[in-house]
C-alpha cells in the first residue's frame, strides 16, 4: 500500500475549452480555406497601411524612389495646405446630403418591389439591379452626356416645362449636387438590403396595427421603419464610410483631363490625394493625407455606433 510519502502519479491536466476548439479538425480546415484571405489582408491591406504609415514621415518622391525621413512635417502641412481644408469641406458636404438621399431612394425602391407579387418582383429586381453592373467610366461617360448643360437631356427635359437648367458639370455651385445625382444611380445594393429586412416584418404586426386603426402613413413610421431600423443603421454606417472615400465620380467626371481641372468645388479627399500621390508624385504628404482621411473615418463610425446603435429596435429592446 502506497503511503502518503510517495509521489502520486502524474496528474492529466485539462485544457481549457477556449484552447482545444481553435484546434479540433473543423477549425483547422476552416482556418486553411480562409489562409489565402488571411494572406491577402496582411500582404496587400495591413503590409500597405503599415508601409504608408512609414513613409507618410518621409519625404517619398515616386519618380526617383527616394525617400527622406522629414518627421512630422507632413502632418503639419496638412494644417497649412488650404486644399486639404476645402477638400476635406468638400467630403464632408457630399456625405451629409448623399448618404440621406440613397437611403431613402433604395428604402423607396424597395418598398414598391416589396408591393410587387413574387410572380413579377423578379424581372424587376434585375432591371433595378442592372446599373450597379455598370462600370464606373461607362457610367461616368453616361452622365456626361445627361448633364452637359447645353445640350444634356436632363436641361432638354427642363426645358419643355420652361425651366432653364444649370451648367451642371462647369458651374461650381452645381458640381457635388450633380455627383450626388450621379450617386443615385448606383443604390441597387442598398436597395437588395432593406428588401430583404422589409420581407422580414412580421405580417401579423401590420394587422394588429390595421385594427387599432393606424393607416398606411402610420403603419410605415410605427411598424415598418423601427423593424427595418437594423438594416437603416447598417446602410448609413456602410455609405457613410463610402461618401467619405468617394473618387472615381468626382475624378472621372472632372479631373481626368489634367489641361482643363476644375475648380475646387469638386475637389474632394480622394481625389486631392490622387493628385499629390500620382501626379505631384508626393507619396509622403499622400501618405499623410490617407491617415488623416483613415482617423476621419474612423470617429465617425465610431460616433455613429455610439449613438445611432440608441435608435435601432432589438426584438429583446433596445441596446
Amino acid at each position: 500500500m502506497a503511503t502518503a510519502l510517495e509521489p502520486r502519479g502524474k496528474r492529466r491536466i485539462k485544457r481549457p475549452r477556449w484552447i482545444k476548439e481553435p484546434f479540433n479538425r473543423e477549425a483547422r480546415a476552416g482556418y486553411l480555406f480562409i489562409l489565402p484571405w488571411i494572406i491577402g489582408f496582411l500582404v496587400f491591406t495591413l503590409g500597405a497601411m503599415i508601409y504608408s504609415l512609414v513613409i507618410s514621415f518621409t519625404n517619398y518622391d515616386l519618380s526617383t524612389n527616394t525617400a527622406a525621413p522629414v518627421g512630422f512635417s507632413n502632418y503639419e502641412r496638412l494644417l497649412e495646405d488650404p486644399k486639404v481644408m476645402t477638400s476635406l469641406g468638400n467630403t464632408l458636404y457630399y456625405a451629409v446630403l448623399s448618404v440621406p438621399l440613397e437611403i431613402c431612394f433604395a428604402l423607396l425602391l424597395a418598398y414598391l418591389l416589396h408591393r410587387i407579387p413574387d410572380r413579377g418582383a423578379g424581372v424587376f429586381r434585375v432591371i433595378y439591379y442592372l446599373p450597379k453592373m455598370t462600370p464606373s467610366v461607362a457610367a461616368a461617360s453616361i452622365f456626361l452626356l445627361l448633364l452637359n448643360g447645353n445640350s444634356g437631356a436632363i436641361n432638354t427635359f427642363l426645358g419643355w416645362f420652361g425651366i432653364d437648367g444649370p451648367q451642371w458639370l462647369i458651374d461650381p455651385t452645381w458640381m457635388k449636387p450633380s455627383i450626388i445625382l450621379i450617386g443615385l444611380w448606383s443604390v441597387s445594393g442598398t436597395m437588395l438590403i432593406l428588401l430583404a429586412a422589409l420581407k422580414n416584418v412580421p405580417k401579423d404586426l401590420y394587422e394588429a396595427a390595421a385594427l387599432d386603426g393606424a393607416g398606411a402613413v402610420r403603419q410605415f413610421f410605427s411598424v415598418t421603419v423601427p423593424m427595418i431600423s437594423n438594416a437603416l443603421f447598417f446602410c448609413t454606417i456602410v455609405l457613410t464610410i463610402a461618401a467619405l472615400q468617394i473618387f472615381d465620380q468626382a475624378f472621372l467626371l472632372f479631373y481626368r483631363d489634367t489641361t482643363n481641372a476644375a475648380p475646387d468645388a469638386a475637389l474632394f479627399v480622394g481625389v486631392y490625394l490622387f493628385q499629390q500621390a500620382f501626379q505631384q508624385f508626393n507619396m509622403g504628404f499622400a501618405a499623410a493625407i490617407a491617415w488623416l482621411l483613415f482617423v476621419i473615418i474612423l470617429l465617425v463610425t465610431v460616433v455613429q455606433v455610439r449613438f445611432g446603435n440608441k435608435l435601432v429596435y432589438y426584438e429583446g429592446g433596445r441596446s
